[in-house]
């Protein structure tokens, strides 16, 4: 299976370096793709400028899900 690509806001990232992923792109691009978000899910996260690899995780302490990104690897 390939990566679903899926749009994230590099700049909501939460304290731990993770992307929240429930902006409004996100949430259009997972509906459209039909993707739901499950722990340990590999994804490529776009904006309009950059580009990464990301695994999917539930954030507990926010409840919301997110994304662990290497910072060093955004194309």
């Amino acid at each position: 299976m390939t990566k679903p690509l899926i749009y994230a806001d590099f700049n909501n990232a939460d304290p731990r370096g993770r992307l929240r992923l429930n902006c409004i792109g996100t949430i259009q691009d997972l509906a459209r793709l039909g993707v739901r978000l499950q722990e340990g899910l590999k994804v490529s996260l776009h904006d309009e400028e950059m580009e990464a690899e990301g695994e999917v995780h539930y954030s507990g302490e926010e409840r919301i899900w997110v994304a662990k990104i290497d910072w060093e690897s955004i194309r």
